[in-house]
């Protein structure tokens, strides 16, 4: 079956049936080698070789774009370290990063406001005192309630997996469940970190300490976003680290009766209000068409967030200053959304869906980097069958950078793009050397340190280029 293809306007129209009746995909075409798109849109795309190259070029060259993005973020994230939602802090750096993009000439620059309610952790703690005494690294998690003043004394029971929980259920009531869960994959571990609390508290656990959420550490306690089910106590929980939960899962065993002291005392604020950020190329015959790239400026409040997303957002805006300096305006407006309160729960990806649905038939792609900007090499991407083998095409023009692999997700890609994907609106995102991302993921280790200038030219190069040839082409990506 060949997707449908929604066409764009005027003469167009008849390069999109052309497309529509002769691309045939089977399948498996998630295989590159089975695409068999039209030769003339594949002639068109292998056409904009000499635009890779003008922009390789110029952000490798000392005279040109050559570490300006590095910089760009050290400035940044030295002169304002975390930037938690709902904190002047964030706003301050959100002011910051509106006049970069209005001294860089961009277009249509402003901010659009979103409100939620705010979290900000306290004094916080947790000691072991049975059996012996010893001081437990920790992060409250996110939205996590509070302990009173003088913290909870409690029993632990340690758990390896939610099953080892509903089996231990009935040792539960009063005590601190300890989550030992070994890491998998981020994705399929991160359940521990999100659930953990409610489901220790569907059976009388007074609060809830994770493992974190990571294959390697150094004694560093992860952060990260929590949410309580309806219909269960909100208990206090926090991360702990790995270290910390092997040696109490190790006492438990062992038979040793096992006490820790908790306190945690985080605070809410209500009708806090932030701002997703904004900045255009306007598109020189189809503005209303859109392209987006995007990353978010907030972060937990540990490290310098350089990485979480620090690295994602201004490799976002930078790629448009890249195609700007270079005088490439494509066909349809290339458009960078610099996201607030990702952390929370994509809280302003929500709020830009929502005040912009009616918009979403214009939007032919949305680009996000949340996953590192390490070495690139290559592009994610869920779509349509056809979409996917444009992306391979357009993939293939990254050879001199050795990253032409193409990925092509059955599920969505990105975070705060998900919404976007949600809706069937194609989404990609980088594909880059990040194997140790999730050693400094939300933590204090999250700094410029593990940012490369040499990986985010490179990333800012793909950025600019993927979304150049996608809002240019004579055919928009087709939906499924």
């Amino acid at each position: 079956m060949v997707p449908r293809v929604r066409p764009t306007s005027g003469p167009v129209v008849a390069v999109v049936l052309l497309l529509s009746s002769l691309t045939a995909v089977t399948a498996a075409s998630a295989r590159p080698n089975r695409c068999r798109l039209v030769e003339s849109l594949k002639a068109e795309i292998a056409s904009y070789r000499p635009v890779v190259d003008s922009v390789l070029s110029y952000v490798r060259d000392a005279a040109g774009y050559k570490g300006r993005t590095w910089t760009e973020l050290a400035n940044f994230t030295d002169a304002f370290g975390y930037r938690l939602a709902g904190t002047k802090n964030l706003e301050a750096s959100v002011d910051y990063v509106l006049e970069k993009l209005r001294a860089e000439h961009l277009e249509n620059v402003h901010t659009e406001r979103v409100q939620f309610t705010g979290w900000r952790r306290g004094k916080e703690s947790a000691t072991l005192i049975k059996p012996r005494v010893k001081n437990l690294a920790m992060l409250g998690l996110g939205s996590s309630v509070g302990t009173d003043l003088e913290g909870l004394r409690a029993g632990v029971v340690v758990v390896n997996s939610f099953e080892d929980l509903i089996n231990k259920s009935s040792q539960v009531s009063g005590k601190i469940v300890v989550y030992n869960q070994p890491y998998v994959s981020y994705s399929k571990t991160v359940v521990y970190r999100s659930s953990g609390a409610s489901e220790a508290s569907k059976y009388g656990a007074v609060a809830a300490l994770i493992r974190s959420i990571t294959p390697f550490s150094l004694n560093t306690p992860h952060t990260g976003h929590q949410t309580y089910a309806d219909g269960v106590k909100k208990i206090p929980t926090a991360c702990i680290t790995v270290e910390d939960a092997e040696l109490l899962n190790r006492m438990y065993n062992r038979g040793n009766e096992l006490e820790i002291i908790l306190k945690m005392n985080p605070k809410f604020f209500p009708n806090v209000t932030s701002r997703n950020t904004i900045a255009e190329i306007k598109g020189k015959t189809d503005p209303d068409r859109v392209v987006m790239v995007s990353g978010h400026l907030d972060s937990w409040d540990v490290g310098q967030g350089a990485m979480d997303d620090g690295g994602g957002a201004f490799i976002s805006w930078n790629s448009l200053v890249v195609l700007k300096n270079l005088g490439l305006r494509p066909k349809r407006t290339i458009r960078c959304l610099l996201w607030t309160a990702e952390e929370e729960g994509l809280i302003g990806a929500f709020a830009y869906l929502n005040n912009h649905k009616s918009e979403l038939e214009k939007f032919n792609l949305v680009i996000e980097s949340d996953e590192g900007t390490f070495q690139p090499y290559g592009i994610q991407f869920h779509g349509s069958e056809t979409a996917a083998c444009i992306i391979t095409e357009v993939a293939k023009l990254f050879d001199s950078i050795n990253a032409t692999t193409t990925s092509f997700s059955k599920t969505n890609v990105g975070s705060d793009i998900e919404v976007f994907q949600n809706l069937n609106v194609p989404g990609a995102a980088l594909l880059n050397r990040n194997e140790k991302y999730f050693w400094y993921h939300h933590t204090e280790a999250d700094t410029m340190t593990v940012e490369d200038p040499d990986s985010l030219d490179l990333n800012t190069a793909m950025f600019a280029i993927v979304s150049y040839i996608i809002a240019d082409l004579s055919v928009e990506l087709p939906r499924a």
